[in-house]
């Protein structure tokens, strides 16, 4: 039964060898010239005035983190959709239930300011 993997093993073999070679290989023939140029940190073709490291603002993260949970809503949508027919009127108040959560949920945020970036 090992036999029959072993046109894997080959693969993932030869796959290895081939990356470890592409290393070596730049390595050994690649130009090493670095200058103050090369070294400088580069941002969408502009020069970098000051410390190219910078704080992001913990309202960046809070934003992307309500974008994923009311865009991951979507993912409960989609079987809802496919069995509502089956499921009739517990699948409708079962989703109006959910929907209802949602929406509470993004007016307190939209309340206390979460979306507003300022």
């Amino acid at each position: 039964m090992l036999i029959e993997y072993f046109a894997i093993l080959i693969y993932i073999a030869i796959a290895i060898v081939f990356a470890l070679f592409a290393i070596v290989a730049s390595a050994l023939l690649g130009q090493r010239k670095p200058t103050a140029l090369k070294k400088a940190p580069y941002e969408c073709g502009m020069t970098t005035v000051g410390t190219s490291f910078r704080r992001i603002p913990i309202k960046y993260y809070i934003i992307a983190m309500l974008f994923l949970l009311f865009d991951i809503e979507v993912v409960f949508l989609y079987p809802w959709a496919v069995v509502f027919k089956e499921l009739k009127v517990f699948a409708f108040v079962s989703m109006a239930v959910f929907i209802g959560i949602l929406l509470i949920a993004y007016i307190y945020i939209w309340k206390k300011g979460a979306l507003e970036w300022e």
